[in-house]
C-alpha cells in the first residue's frame, strides 16, 4: 500500500477479469486494511460490480467517491468511514 500527498488513493485493487462475487469480496479486504479515511481505487471489468459496489458501500458505510466506466473498465474511488 502506497500514500501520496499528491495521489490521496491510499491502496488499488485490480479486479478485472474477475466475476460476481470476487470483486466485491477482494474489495472487503481490502478496506480492512485500510486506515479510516483512506481511499482504495477499485478497477473492474465485472458490470455487476457497479450495483454491488454501491450496495457494499451503502451497507458498510464506506463513501463511494466516484464510480465511471471506460471501455468496459469500471473505476471505482471508495473512502473508508
Amino acid at each position: 500500500m502506497t500514500v501520496s500527498l499528491n495521489n490521496p488513493v491510499s491502496a488499488e485493487l485490480d479486479a478485472t477479469g474477475l466475476s460476481c462475487p470476487l470483486p466485491v469480496l477482494k474489495t472487503r479486504n481490502a478496506m480492512k486494511e485500510l486506515a479510516s479515511r483512506e481511499m482504495l481505487r477499485l478497477r473492474s471489468t465485472d458490470h455487476g460490480s457497479v450495483k454491488d459496489i454501491e450496495s457494499f458501500c451503502n451497507q458498510t458505510g464506506n463513501d463511494l467517491v466516484s464510480s465511471k466506466e471506460e471501455a468496459g473498465t469500471y473505476e471505482f474511488l471508495i473512502r473508508k468511514r
